[in-house]
């Protein structure tokens, strides 16, 4: 799942990534308001960590710009998640009224940040359980577990991603395209057929009829029936 994280910071933005990285997050980080806002209308995220107190164009601008547009696939809808130094009454309420979807003042601890990115991500995908049950296959993105059959099913970070993508979009085909987008952030090399062989993987390791190929098109997880 692909974050974008705007803190122009350097120790504080540095360390953010690294975090939300080994939470088993694609980042890509920015360092101004002006190269945030050109990255959320090229680029497809989960979800956006927004410092207030950015050069070139304030945080609070860059969210204003982004709620106000109207074209579809330019993030617009995106859960925002505002980190700031900024912490009286009237700046929260500014933040939100502006269209912010959380708020977390610094100093702050880590594991809160990725816990309220989880949440926001849930919320966005239109669920509220903490984990993701599709087809028998449960998915954890705060234990990065998945079990199966009651027996919990190991695999490394990649296919996992694959694995959330899939089952957070059940009942909806996703190219290949879009999973790669998913699974690098900008500077990452994208492995030659990476998702061809972490589907394949998970077929292996759960069960074939998981994950059908949509032929020219890409890959599905059908939606329960009775979700």
């Amino acid at each position: 799942m692909r974050i974008l994280v705007v803190e122009d910071d350097a120790l504080l933005g540095d360390a953010i990534q690294a975090g939300l990285k080994q939470s088993g997050y694609a980042v890509d980080w920015m360092k101004d308001g002006v190269s945030a806002e050109q990255a959320l209308g090229t680029e497809p995220y989960a979800a956006v960590v927004l410092d207030l107190g950015l050069p070139r164009l304030s945080g609070l601008e860059v969210l204003r710009r982004l709620r106000s547009r109207k074209a579809p696939g330019h993030n617009e809808h995106i859960p925002v998640l505002i980190l700031t130094a900024l912490d009286s009454v009237e700046d929260r309420i500014k933040g939100l009224d502006s269209g912010a979807d959380d708020y977390l003042a610094k100093p702050f601890d880590m594991g809160e940040l990725a816990a309220r990115l989880r949440a926001l991500v849930r919320r966005a995908s239109g669920s509220a359980a903490p984990a993701l049950k599709v087809a028998g296959v449960a998915l954890d993105p705060a234990a990065h577990q998945v079990r199966y059959r009651n027996q919990t099913v190991e695999m490394p970070a990649k296919e996992f991603a694959v694995l959330h993508a899939l089952m957070v979009n059940a009942g909806k085909v996703m190219s290949r395209a879009q999973l790669e987008e998913q699974l690098y952030a900008w500077g990452e090399e994208v492995e030659s057929n990476a998702v061809e062989v972490h589907v394949h993987h998970l077929r292996r390791k759960l069960f074939p009829e998981l994950i059908q190929t949509i032929r020219g098109v890409g890959y599905l997880i059908p939606a329960d029936k009775d979700a």
